[in-house]
């Protein structure tokens, strides 16, 4: 039998284990990225490894995140990151070079490679033929120590995407399609490769965000073959050597096959509050809106930015609408500028925001209260925005940006606005100056500001716990539920005050209920519903509710990254065995658990002793070998230590 995409991948750069769906593997890791709300923490966990310099083959650094510098915490951790880099052979992406996933889909991005990186958006260098995968700050930085990163052998679903797009469909109306078929969750373990004969006509920028989304279906990651489209990009990325062509065998293996006819499609849209919950255009046509936002690592290409300065030519923003366009990189903002485009924009009313994160991740531009706001983003959770009331609608722009002329959500093919599509240019401008090359320095010192703490010590797991349930949740809380972003980014590399904030706008007293319960000796115990942990990947909602006492999460199903970090740092992820246990299970209930070890060492199931109720229930505890023996330490970190 052959093999499809992600199997030829991972065959080149398996170092341990089988190609077994299910089994845990290693695979070497050609590439990482970090940004600045993840990084900060990951090069202090790569600094306690003791190790000159990264063994990848290529690192980056990017600040796109915390760029608004209020407050000196996040200039602080910049001048950090911008030191580490120097010190240890790593390019540095400066602020104002643009977010992470689209510099690197730019400049570094190569076919057939394993990239992994501190955001749960990294899958977007799929679009040019990568094995891209999002994880943990502290598994991004034992492989640039060298370490393989492990992860589960994953099941894999090919899309066959037919014939053309209409005028005025895109591909986030594809991503969006497939959310609608998929959802966001129950997709743990499972890698979606794309083919069919649309693949002809479809970029490597429209491909990019189909990948990039794809992170919301909780995939492992998403990936299109290596082909001509491809060539074209890195060709005008003058990096046409980095070609390779990869394809999958014509007898290869699937788990599932999808066909989706584009020729099909209508513009569509995700309603708040889960990308999830898609709805076609026409269902909302007519609702007012008070904000609209373009950009992000989603839709801030040059095609979407040009899409949009096509349909703004001569006209003007409704006068109720604040529309915003966010360059997703400086190249892509220099080519909308020589274009012309830039002037066009202003002219009708946008205001330019710097080349960052900004509204995707709440640092910057939320909706007033209650406000509908446009977006073409990848995420809408509830609260995300930085308003509580927020109802955030996710969009392509051409849709966002016809929508923002009349006030109202609009289909534009309702409308007399001709279409003219956008070609991608045969060169791009390239200008490498904001990313500062790794230097051959050993001497470097460190900048540490106050704000800079250290990775949090862990204890070994203990045969017996007395605990507590700190909170109880529903299904489809997000590591944005757990941790708040927006403004609370600053304190990503203080775990001490961050850890203030967990669960706040859930349960506002969590982390003194917490500190409380630990000083008192308890273990703390979170139960949730399904698919907890979704979206982002920061570590820091499993690193902080561990500092507060969080020893287990007891939940009906965990997300891929969230369930590695909580293993990280030590807290054993559980899974009920009887979904209607969760039900009889109150938010304060006393527990205890006993012989915990050796249910570690060889068991698949815990049996757990809720006092309060005077009952047992089963858990599933599933782990591979090494994180038996992981966690048996207390997390990732002893764990290196213990078998240096």
């Amino acid at each position: 039998m052959g093999l499809n995409i992600p199997e030829k991948i991972i065959q080149n750069h398996l170092v341990e284990g089988q190609m077994i769906a299910g089994e845990e593997i290693g695979i070497k890791i050609d590439q990482t990225l970090t940004q600045d709300a993840t990084g900060t923490m990951a090069y202090l966990e790569f600094e306690t490894l003791n190790i000159p310099k990264v063994k990848t083959e290529l690192s980056v650094s990017y600040v796109d995140h915390n760029t608004l510098q209020v407050g000196f915490e996040n200039a602080d951790d910049h001048k950090y990151l911008q030191t580490i880099a120097e010190k240890y052979g790593i390019y540095y992406s400066r602020p104002g070079n643009g977010i992470c996933h689209q510099v690197h889909l730019e400049r570094f991005g190569k076919p057939g490679k394993t990239l992994i990186g501190s955001d749960s958006h990294t899958p977007t260098g799929g679009g040019i033929g990568m094995m891209a995968i999002g994880a943990g700050g502290l598994d991004v930085a034992t492989a640039m120590g060298g370490s393989p990163f492990y992860l589960t052998m994953p099941k894999v679903i090919r899309i066959n995407l037919h014939n053309k797009l209409s005028n005025w469909v895109t591909a986030k109306d594809i991503i969006l399609k497939i959310l609608s078929i998929l959802t966001t969750k129950g997709n743990v373990g499972t890698v979606i490769e794309y083919g069919g004969d649309a693949l002809e006509f479809l970029t490597v920028p429209e491909r990019a965000t189909i990948t990039n989304m794809g992170a919301e279906l909780g995939v492992t990651t998403s990936l299109f073959p290596s082909d001509e489209q491809t060539k074209k990009f890195l060709k005008a990325q003058q990096r046409e050597e980095d070609w390779i062509e990869l394809k999958s065998d014509k007898d290869a293996h699937y788990e599932r096959v999808i066909d989706i006819d584009l020729a099909q499609l209508k513009p569509m849209v995700a309603l708040p509050h889960s990308p999830d919950n898609v709805k076609e255009i026409d269902d909302i046509e007519g609702l007012e809106v008070d904000q609209v936002a373009v950009g992000s690592c989603t839709n801030s290409s040059y095609k979407d930015l040009m899409s949009v300065v096509n349909i703004l030519q001569d006209r003007l923003i409704s006068p109720n609408v604040s529309f915003i366009v966010a360059p997703g990189s400086k190249q892509v903002f220099e080519m909308v500028d020589k274009a012309g485009g830039v002037l066009t924009l202003i002219k009708a009313g946008a205001r330019i925001m710097e080349f960052a994160c900004g509204f995707c991740i709440g640092n910057g531009q939320s909706p007033k209260s209650g406000g509908v706001s446009l977006r073409t983003n990848n995420r809408n959770f509830k609260g995300r925005s930085g308003t509580q009331d927020g109802k955030i609608y996710l969009l392509s722009p051409e849709v966002a940006a016809v929508s923002a002329l009349y006030g109202k959500v609009t289909n534009p093919q309702h409308t007399d606005i001709p279409y003219k599509k956008v070609e991608m240019p045969d060169n791009f401008i390239i200008d490498d100056t904001m990313i500062i090359p790794p230097q051959e320095k050993s001497d470097v010192k460190i900048f540490r500001g106050p704000n800079i703490g250290q990775p949090p010590y862990t204890d070994k797991t203990e045969d017996s716990y007395k605990i507590k349930t700190v909170i109880k949740v529903g299904d489809k809380i997000t590591t944005d539920h757990i941790m708040p972003a927006g403004q609370r980014l600053k304190y990503r590399s203080n775990i001490k005050k961050y850890s203030e904030f967990v669960f706040e706008n859930l349960k506002p007293d969590f982390a003194d209920v917490s500190l409380k319960n630990k000083e008192q000796g308890l273990a703390n115990l979170i139960v949730a519903g399904e698919s907890y942990g979704q979206g982002s990947s920061r570590e820091h909602a499993a690193i902080c509710p561990m500092y507060l006492g969080v020893k287990f999460v007891l939940a009906k199903s965990i997300e891929r990254i969230h369930r590695q970090n909580l293993l990280n740092f030590g807290i054993v992820p559980l899974v009920f065995a009887d979904f209607n246990d969760y039900n009889n299970l109150g938010e304060n209930d006393d527990w205890a658990v006993a012989n915990l070890i050796s249910a570690i060492k060889e068991k698949e199931e815990l049996i757990l002793k809720n006092l309060t109720k005077n009952t047992e229930i089963k858990t599933i505890l599933t782990l591979s070998q090494r994180e038996r023996s992981m966690l048996l330490e207390g997390g990732l970190l002893n764990y290196i230590k213990e078998n240096k």
